[in-house]
């Protein structure tokens, strides 16, 4: 589904990333992992088209994002791609329900339809009585799976996680790292996860090692 070929990325004179092929096929749950500064974050930013690699081709099915125009990205990224972050980035104002809507309120989804999805996916989220809370009013654990909600809300082909439990408990990680394939059993969802964390990278399909950056 997803094929990186002879990915490169410079920041000055230092190369983060030198010479990446991989690939991600669909219903995948692949972990990257590596210690710190070895490329990891800066990988998953090429392949969720939040950053360019200075030389190199993604390719999401027939589709080359390294060739599409500023405006085309966006789109496709809007459609295609989800993310969680370490940090939830929920917005305070919102509730869940309504921070989980906005990414198809982007795509210009009716807000009707929008909030009966965000409350289906919350309601698999074991989350239906907590949908008219704001971030303020959740746990930590509880504003993780707000943001995968809405990281799934557009139905996209892959979920990119960057450190998605590194701000959770061992209790709360443990149920987030149950969660991501509870989602890939039920929907078939995709997802690529970068990690330090041991526990869910040994649950994975398949680890990619990133070293100094290159691929180990």
């Amino acid at each position: 589904m997803i094929k990186a070929t002879g990915i490169n990325k410079w920041y000055g004179s230092l190369h983060v990333l030198q010479d990446i092929d991989i690939g991600i096929n669909s219903g995948e749950v692949v972990a990257i992992v590596g210690p710190s500064g070895a490329g990891k974050t800066t990988l998953l930013q090429i392949l969720g088209t939040l950053d360019r690699p200075d030389s190199g081709q993604v390719l999401y099915n027939d589709t080359d994002i390294t060739q599409l125009s500023d405006n085309k990205l966006t789109a496709f990224r809007n459609k295609h791609i989800g993310f969680v972050f370490q940090a939830h980035h929920l917005l305070p104002e919102f509730t869940a329900a309504e921070n989980v809507c906005l990414p198809a309120l982007i795509n210009g989804t009716p807000m009707k339809q929008a909030r009966q999805r965000a409350l289906e996916l919350l309601d698999f989220m074991n989350l239906s009585n907590r949908a008219e809370h704001k971030p303020s009013q959740l746990s930590g654990g509880e504003q993780q799976r707000v943001a995968v909600a809405r990281a799934l809300m557009n139905c996209p082909d892959v979920v990119l996680a960057d450190e998605p439990s590194g701000n959770l408990d061992s209790v709360h990680a443990s149920q987030l790292h149950d969660l991501f394939f509870q989602l890939r059993d039920t929907y078939k969802q995709t997802f690529v996860i970068v990690t330090h964390n041991e526990e869910l990278a040994t649950m994975t399909d398949r680890t990619i090692v990133i070293k100094d950056g290159k691929q180990q």
